[in-house]
């Protein structure tokens, strides 16, 4: 019977350490990811973006050369994880280099984080084949999303979006056609810095 107890009282706490902070962000100084009440599409406020860690990594197309989400100040910056294993990619790679295209002039930058690709050479080839020219950073660990506390790694594919001061203003966990993510880039773009 005391077991039975200790098990109840130690699950009550377990639960109750789960339901602190405020709905989709934890109040504090960095991103903490919670989709609240299963959201797939999540948008943040102005007064509640929280700023994302700078995520780098080796440039999957350039081995040995880093790249960091530092290397683009002031812009817009839409991270989208893929991985060139992944169907829907096959489809929305191509949509985020309309994106890219239509607004790399006003501000936006595209960088994708290819996830769990042992090798690098299929993904390189994904990339050469749809003729993406936006940079990505290969993660085949997925350690680059590690300094994101609690982003789902297994949701692929899915799209970051940061706003000007690379506080994360959108998240997307699921796959996207650039009509649904253009309007949401133009509208962080047209932001005050």
């Amino acid at each position: 019977m005391k077991r039975l107890v200790a098990a109840v009282v130690g699950l009550a706490l377990v639960v109750t350490g789960c339901t602190t902070g405020k709905d989709a962000v934890v109040t504090g100084g960095s991103f903490n990811f919670v989709s609240p009440g299963g959201k797939v599409d999540i948008t943040y406020d102005v007064a509640d973006r929280q700023p994302s860690p700078t995520l780098s990594g080796d440039d999957l197309m350039n081995e040995g050369k880093q790249l960091s989400i530092a290397d683009f100040p002031g812009k817009v910056i839409v991270l989208n994880l893929w991985g060139q294993w992944c169907g829907p990619c096959r489809v929305e790679a191509p949509e985020m280099q309309k994106v890219y295209d239509q607004t790399k002039a006003s501000g936006v930058q595209v960088v994708g984080i290819d996830l769990r690709d042992n090798d690098r050479a299929p993904a390189q080839d994904f990339m050469r084949d749809r003729k993406l020219t936006y940079p990505s950073i290969y993660d085949p660990s997925g350690r680059t999303l590690l300094q994101l506390s609690g982003y789902p790694r297994n949701i692929i594919p899915s799209t970051i979006v940061l706003d000007k001061q690379h506080r994360v203003a959108a998240v997307f966990l699921r796959d996207l056609l650039a009509s649904d993510l253009l309007p949401v880039v133009q509208r962080l773009a047209a932001e005050p810095a």
